[in-house]
């Protein structure tokens, strides 16, 4: 049933069809639910004023009577301690991930179907996993394969949005829509020649104005997919603009980026910058947090609270210590940031593996000296993690 609803009576779960009244020349990109008062708002504020609304596909929640409100918050639900089970819990995701998002992909390229519902469900079983798991998934995020950049540097990159967003104190369907958009926002790389995503050398020129094709290539791709919101839309299409207009493709400006594709756009550089690509070699995620704060073109003030969030030695780093251990960082201490927990499981003096231990540092006479990178030990940290670490950590 098709009705005509004016935009101070849209609601949250209305299916919107198409604008029907505007002062505005406002372009909606999809139909779909309307998930959110903030989108509704945000329509009122570009001249929408009439929509057509179809009750058939809408989703309105039945109406309820008003709780009680209780007398304190509800506390937050507490987030599994990294230990083997949670760990092999977030591992078995991670590898669904990558394998969903492979055959997406794949299926984009040699022209199949466009459905976006399998990577939809993989982006809520992300966040699911955000809420409840969040420093095992951390852990994986960590654990990189050169080999599965692009696959991994896209589920990374949604793991670490919906990290943030839920530290900013956004809802959950907003952090799922942003999840959803930093999981898809390279979509356009997969379509690029072979020669420009295994590029060695520095780009020419051509190469470099080819590449940037991938936002508005990936953009167009989900649009054809089905129903978006705008919000995931506008973080694919904007996560390359930069604050002083230094970006692309339209070299917006400040407030002109959505606030969530300047949170995309930090992650993305976090990430990409921790990860070992065809043309440059990683560095440590406290390195990359200082080169974050050194890159004037992003948010900086989002960019303190991202290293608020995620802590001067993010979970999953590898870290040497001053005993000469190394371990990987496995729980934050917002009490003592520099003292966070770590399992140790290799000696740097006598350079043999040692049975994986739990050690909080702020109850120790032992610290962190440096981050490090595995090449730095020889050490193949994705097959050792998931052969040896995983296995002889404690429960």
């Amino acid at each position: 049933m098709l009705k005509q609803v004016p935009i101070d009576d849209l609601q949250p779960g209305m299916y919107v069809n198409q604008v029907l009244e505007q002062t505005g020349s406002l372009k909606m990109r999809s139909k779909g639910i309307v998930k959110t008062q903030a989108i509704i708002d945000s329509l009122n504020s570009k001249g929408i004023l009439v929509v057509e609304v179809d009750l058939a596909k809408s989703k309105l929640p039945k109406a309820e009577k008003a709780p009680v409100k209780p007398e304190t918050a509800p506390e937050k639900p507490t987030v599994k301690p990294v230990g083997r089970d949670s760990i092999n819990e977030a591992n078995d995701l991670y590898d669904s991930a990558l394998s969903i998002q492979s055959r997406f992909l794949k299926s984009l390229k040699n022209g199949g179907s466009k459905d976006l519902s399998p990577v939809e469900s993989l982006s809520q079983s992300l966040i699911e996993s955000v809420f409840d798991n969040k420093d095992a998934l951390s852990c994986l995020t960590m654990i990189k394969d050169t080999d599965h950049y692009l696959l991994e540097h896209s589920i990374n990159c949604s793991v670490l949005s919906g990290i943030f967003c839920e530290f900013l104190g956004f809802d959950r369907d907003t952090i799922e829509q942003v999840s959803l958009g930093a999981l898809l926002m390279d979509i356009g790389m997969s379509s690029q020649p072979e020669e420009i995503r295994n590029n060695t050398e520095q780009f020419s020129q051509n190469d470099w104005d080819v590449m940037k094709t991938h936002v508005e290539i990936g953009a167009d791709l989900v649009a054809q997919c089905g129903d978006i919101s705008d919000l995931s839309l506008r973080i694919i299409e904007q996560h390359h603009e930069r604050v002083d207009g230094s970006g692309y493709p339209k070299g917006l400006v400040g407030d002109e980026i959505s606030e969530f594709a300047r949170i995309a756009a930090i992650v993305d550089a976090y990430d990409a910058m921790t990860s070992n690509r065809p043309h440059k070699n990683s560095i440590t995620p406290t390195q990359a947090l200082k080169r974050l704060t050194a890159t004037e073109n992003l948010d900086q003030e989002l960019v303190k609270q991202f290293i608020q969030c995620i802590g001067v030695h993010p979970v999953g780093s590898l870290v040497r210590l001053k005993s000469g251990k190394l371990g990987i960082v496995s729980k934050l201490n917002p009490k003592d940031p520099v003292s966070p927990h770590v399992m140790t499981f290799y000696s740097v003096t006598s350079q043999h593996f040692n049975e994986v231990k739990r050690v909080d540092l702020s109850l120790y006479d032992d610290e962190i000296v440096s981050g490090v990178k595995p090449e730095e030990f020889s050490l193949n940290l994705p097959k050792f993690f998931k052969d040896v670490f995983v296995n002889q950590m404690p429960l």
